[in-house]
């Protein structure tokens, strides 16, 4: 967790779509902890989690329930977010599906179910708290996407398809809403080692195979993405927008 203090982010109103579980629930303890005003949304009962970060951190987040691609429930969770805690100044679009496919397995059924949670609903949710941001005079939104695309890797296409879209859509609203001295970036994380990961999709030559890739030689954990996105989110990174940051360890080399 990011040792380092961020009082800008004190008393901030922070979004966090999928803030219950994985990275984003190290996303929400770490802004928490900078006593921020935190609300996430996730599909499944995140109850307990709102309960352990109270304990934890001294500060409860709002857990709103939400399937992130219903729009009009994603678009009120917003509203009930701005009605707690004032107008979003912080979003982070941080949920995702990463299931594993083939190009011939993709039913037209599969490629809009995966594009409406990893592109549509980071578009929609940028697009419901811009208002709020312009009468704020400015915010900060993270899109999280991925080095999944940047490495050209097969077994997801639908996947690659929309991280790449993400940093199409960052450039873009960049450079739309920057008058209104709202930012956009994205932040590619490589290969976390969440529970969900280890679970389902790690085997031990795959680890070995990444970790070959890799500058550091250590895998990832959700704490690693925590304090970069926390720099995002600050002033501290108030004249970056429109950019990507990855954070993997050194798989993929940007310049």
């Amino acid at each position: 967790m990011s040792d380092v203090s961020y009082p800008d982010l004190k008393g901030a109103s922070v979004f966090i779509t999928g803030g219950g579980s994985g990275i984003g629930a190290a996303l929400t303890e770490g802004f928490l902890r900078q006593g921020a005003k935190v609300a996430f949304v996730q599909r499944s009962d995140a109850s307990g989690f709102v309960a352990e970060m109270t304990e934890k951190t001294g500060n409860t987040p709002l857990f709103l329930p939400c399937d992130i691609t219903d729009v009009t429930r994603l678009r009120a969770c917003v509203d009930e977010a701005a009605a707690a805690h004032g107008p979003v100044t912080v979003l982070v679009n941080n949920a995702a599906n990463d299931k594993r496919h083939t190009a011939e397995e993709v039913t037209e059924e599969f490629w809009d179910w995966s594009q409406a949670i990893n592109l549509k609903s980071y578009f929609f949710a940028c697009q419901a708290v811009a208002p709020g941001m312009r009468a704020a005079g400015g915010g900060s939104i993270i899109n999280t996407t991925s080095i999944s695309y940047m490495m050209g890797n097969a077994g997801y296409p639908a996947y690659t398809t929309a991280n790449s879209g993400i940093n199409g859509m960052t450039r873009s609203l960049a450079r739309e809403f920057g008058p209104d001295n709202i930012r956009v970036n994205a932040l590619a994380p490589g290969w976390v080692l969440t529970e969900k990961q280890l679970q389902m999709w790690t085997t031990p030559e795959a680890l070995a195979e990444h970790m070959n890739r890799m500058c550091l030689k250590r895998h990832l954990a959700p704490e690693d993405i925590v304090g970069p996105m926390l720099f995002l989110a600050s002033r501290t990174s108030g004249a970056m927008t429109g950019q990507a940051l990855v954070i993997d360890g050194g798989v993929v080399v940007t310049g």
